[in-house]
Parts: structure tokens; sequence; C-alpha cells
């Protein structure tokens, strides 16, 4: 006679795992962009959390009694997908960051237009470098380390614990500020750029106040700002991606 006493457990497993790396998947960047089908993220979740199922089944326990328990023990997992994917995803926006800045000081800050990795409006050299980025990321198999910290977030977070607010918290505010720092650094060049070149405009006003110097440099200044982007645009890619990979490095053991 065959059992199936093993099925409630194997489904209540496989529901929590697949609240966890769902969560996860909707918002991490380069496999969860809003770009991407809702449908095939959910394939994906479902092909992830049945690969996974296996390595993790024995860190849950039994079956809670009650039905309480039972959401509770849902919710906990879909927490910690969206803290761990909203992590990742906040280091994206160092690149809306450093997009911003450039567009405005090249003049190019009205150029606005719906970003697609964000599903928001933002500035035209913001959207470019978001793109570029979801590229570059699974050009250099940095996808791998999203899925490792999928993995290894059962080691960090073991199912049926306290849930670590204060440290949520304090991670919370570290990402938020080293992706605003990050999308400085990546902007210097131009902020110094722009700098140096309002500067020069505004000697030049003084020196020729009849001549609408700032409407005639206007192309120049858009024409320079391209010219730098192109120039250090690998340096500034590879510098993301050093800090991409050091922000998830956090998660991963």
């Amino acid at each position: 006679m065959i059992s199936i006493e093993f099925l409630p457990q194997t489904g209540f497993v496989f529901m929590l795992v697949f609240s966890r790396l769902g969560a996860m998947i909707m918002l991490m960047p380069a496999i969860g962009e809003i770009a991407v089908p809702t449908r095939i993220r959910l394939i994906l979740a479902l092909i992830l959390s049945a690969i996974m199922m296996p390595l993790v089944s024995d860190t849950y326990s039994a079956i809670p009694l009650t039905v309480p328990g039972l959401a509770l023990a849902v919710v906990y997992e879909i927490l910690i997908g969206i803290f761990i994917g909203m992590s990742a995803q906040i280091v994206m926006s160092s690149l809306h960051v450093a997009g911003n800045i450039i567009a405005l000081q090249t003049g190019l800050a009205f150029a606005q237009n719906v970003d697609p990795t964000q599903g928001t409006q933002s500035a035209i050299v913001a959207s470019f470098l978001s793109m570029l980025a979801v590229t570059l990321i699974f050009a250099t198999d940095l996808h791998h380390l999203l899925i490792a910290a999928m993995r290894d977030s059962y080691v960090l977070f073991k199912p049926g614990e306290i849930l670590p607010v204060g440290d949520f918290l304090q991670m919370a505010v570290k990402a938020v500020s080293g992706a605003f720092v990050l999308g400085v650094q990546l902007s210097a060049p131009f902020v110094v750029f722009g700098l140096v070149f309002y500067i020069g405009l505004g000697l030049l006003s003084k020196l020729m106040p009849q001549i609408q110097i700032f409407f005639i440099a206007m192309p120049a200044n858009i024409g320079l700002g391209f010219a730098l982007l192109f120039l250090i645009l690998g340096a500034m890619m590879t510098w993301f991606l050093q800090g991409f990979e050091q922000s998830l490095s956090v998660f991963v053991h």
C-alpha cells in the first residue's frame, strides 16, 4: 500500500519556498525587471522553487496546527524575499542618481522617457545606463550571484526564527546611502565638467555681455557631454558592477 502522508508536508514546504523565492524574483534586478513578462517571472519562480526545495526542506519544521501559524510562516518568507530583493534593486537606483546628474550637467535633463527597467519616467541617460547595466549583469554572469543569494538566504534567515528587524533597518539605511554614494561617484567627472564649463561661460558672458553665451554654448555642452560619456562609459560600468557585486556579497556565504 502506497502512503501519501508526506504530501501535505511537501506541499507546505514548496509553498514556503515559493513565497520566499517568488518575492525575490519579482523585485530583483535583471531577472525580475518590469520589462520581463509576469508569466515568465512566475514560471522562473516555480522552476527555482522546485530545484531549491530538496536542498532546504530540512530547515523547515512541521506544518503548523493553526491557520494563523500557517499564515505567519508564509508572511515571514515573503518578508525575507522582499527584503533581499529590494536590497539588490536599490543598487540599481544608483544608476538613476548618476543618470539624472549627468543629464543635468549636460543639458539633457528635459529629455525624459519611460525607463523599462523601473517602469517610471526618468532622464534618457538614466534609462540608457539602466538598460546597459542589465545587459552587463547577464554578460558577466552576475545573475548567478542573485541565484546564490536565494540559496544562502536560508543560511542567513533560517525559517521559523524571529525577524531581525533592527538588522533589517540598519541594512536598508546602508543600502540606500551606499546607492546614493555610488551614483555620485559614477557621475563625479560630469560634476567637474559642468563646474568648469559653466564657470568658463560665466567669464565669457562678463567679457562679452552683448552676446547670449549660454544660448550659443548649449550645443557645445551637449556635444562635449556625449563625448565625455562615451569616453568614460567603460570605467563607469566597471565601477558599477564592482559595487553591485559587493552589495550582493552580503547575502552570499
